[in-house]
């Protein structure tokens, strides 16, 4: 592991691309296979690999509390170290320089940890196993176990350069590396493939997600046909939760955009079910009544519930629109064009089927008003806008192109005030770049959210100075701040939380602009927030 570690040091030294993947291939290449597959997971930044669906669940406060006992330090120690490196792997590092590690820790040890946190569910004993991993190591270790456990590696090694160093370490073609590693959704049985030559037999497993194809965004029409002159293909733009059905025989299985399995829809099993032969369908779940999408806001209801709620299901029934067939009848159909996949996707779902699935109607628009026409008439149904796709257009797992673009209707704004700061990461370590925002209510300010994006670099570090000479309360990670600096933020949408002081969040919130000319006194009140959510619930229902 040791070795393990100076690589990461190494690779983050350089900022040539080249040499990044040189450093991971050689490093790779050195070591038995079973290792090198270890590595090679460990080196995209995750305990494990994509297609399973561990978690440690080992957050910032736990590590911190081990680093804390292990290096005998207080807190404000501590904390002056992590302002330092705004990282908790490099803060370790620090702190735990003075200690002396029996012994050096494999990469086979360190993966049998990780299994260990994985299958640990108390905190109390989660700590205890972090305490004596991080006691087993030198620093310099310990420092990038605790940045893969909390999925922070940050040193300019993303999975696709991992991808080229086993290309480069088993001198295998690119392409086929990439598409195993998709196909798997396991660097590390990619990396067996390729050192056993069979990279082209990787299959599709049924049961394990794929990555999702994603749009790039477009501002107007014309952005988009200027692209595809000859026209696109155009569907609806759902606001619900993006979805992955596998299904063989009577096993079905939904997946979320983060490869995690959902389990909270039961309604849908049995209609999927009853669809002929095995496939997997790309689509989307929205809660869905009267002919209409419900908001998001009421989908959300019916989230993180392991227990089904049947008055829930009722109140708020869901269906799974499809639109797109990446697999079926053991066919990888990623590199079918669009059109061909929609076709069979029509076969597919021709004939009676169960009211929760629909297919996703398409259009086709040749000019940019017949797009715009297309994008108001979404909006008019409830949707967020639309989604123009080439006709030829394959199926690329996990990666925005220039195939499929999305038009959304615009965000909301609010004016706020920052009330809280955090330090950031990476390259925004030892800055105040996350920052926790309050509208007025009657009694003072609560806060509604959190953003980190939109204010540029420049901005950022004059905006650290003045909160460090504006902190009503220290707290290590985070500064509670005079509340004085108004910001304009956008939203896609307001939800119920109990998260935040109101009592709502804002979806997708990011930073418009300074409002420097706004006073506290004068930014937007929880009565307009209230306002807001319950204009939207109503639109998004009745298509008023």
């Amino acid at each position: 592991m040791r070795r393990f570690a100076e690589t990461c040091e190494a690779v983050a030294a350089t900022t040539k691309k080249n040499e990044k993947v040189r450093l991971v291939s050689a490093y790779l290449g050195s070591l038995p296979l079973t290792d090198a597959a270890r590595a090679a997971v460990f080196f995209t930044g995750g305990a494990f690999p994509r297609c399973e669906e561990k978690v440690l669940a080992v957050g910032g406060s736990l590590i911190w509390q081990a680093v804390r006992r292990l290096a005998e330090l207080d807190s404000d120690t501590m904390a002056e170290v992590y302002r330092k490196h705004g990282d908790l792997g490099a803060m370790a590092e620090e702190v735990l320089q003075n200690r002396t590690a029996p012994g050096g820790l494999s990469l086979g040890e360190v993966a049998a940890a990780f299994e260990e946190l994985a299958n640990c569910r108390g905190s109390a004993q989660k700590l205890v196993l972090v305490e004596e991993l991080l006691r087993r190591t030198e620093p310099v270790v310990a420092k990038y176990i605790i940045k893969i456990a909390t999925g922070e590696l940050r040193i300019g090694l993303k999975e696709n350069l991992v991808e080229e160093a086993i290309a480069q370490a088993f001198n295998r073609p690119l392409e086929q590396v990439r598409r195993a590693s998709m196909l798997t959704g396991d660097i590390g049985t990619t990396v067996r493939l390729a050192a056993a030559n069979e990279l082209a037999a990787a299959p599709l497993r049924l049961f394990h997600p794929i990555g999702f194809m994603l749009a790039s965004p477009a501002e107007t029409p014309a952005e988009v046909l200027e692209n595809f002159p000859a026209g696109v293909l155009v569907e609806d733009k759902y606001d619900g939760i993006r979805a992955q059905a596998h299904k063989s025989g009577q096993k079905v299985m939904l997946f979320s955009r983060t490869l995690d399995e959902i389990v909270e829809f039961p309604e849908l099993f049995a209609p999927l079910a009853a669809l002929p032969g095995e496939f997997i369908l790309d689509g989307e779940i929205l809660a869905w009544r009267d002919g209409r999408p419900l908001p998001f806001t009421e989908l959300q209801k019916r989230l993180g519930r392991k227990q089904p709620d049947l008055w829930l299901s009722h109140e708020i029934p869901v269906s799974f629109v499809v639109f797109d067939l990446p697999y079926q009848d053991k066919e990888p159909l990623l590199d079918a064009p669009l059109a061909e996949r929609r076709q069979r996707l029509g076969l597919l779902l021709d004939g009676p089927r169960a009211t929760q699935l629909k297919l996703a109607p398409m259009g086709f628009c040749a000019s940019t008003e017949e797009l715009q026409r297309a994008f108001d008439a979404a909006l008019a149904r409830g949707h967020e806008g639309v989604v123009a796709k080439a006709r030829e257009s394959l199926y690329t797992p996990g990666r925005r192109g220039r195939f499929w673009f999305k038009l959304k209707q615009p965000l909301g704004t609010l004016d706020v005030v920052v009330t809280a700061v955090e330090y950031g990461h990476g390259k925004r370590r030892g800055l105040l770049s996350d920052y926790t925002f309050a509208v007025r209510d009657k009694d003072g300010l609560v806060t509604i959210g959190k953003a980190y994006s939109g204010l540029t670099d420049v901005e950022i570090r004059q905006f650290t100075d003045y909160f460090l000479n504006h902190t009503i309360e220290d707290q290590g990670f985070r500064r509670r701040v005079e509340p004085t600096v108004v910001l304009e933020v956008a939203f896609n949408n307001i939800q119920r939380s109990s998260r935040h002081e109101s009592g709502y969040a804002l979806r997708f919130p990011r930073i418009v602009r300074l409002r420097p000319d706004k006073s506290v006194e004068e930014i937007d009140t929880l009565e307009r927030v209230r306002e807001l959510y319950e204009k939207q619930a109503p639109e998004r229902a009745d298509g008023a």
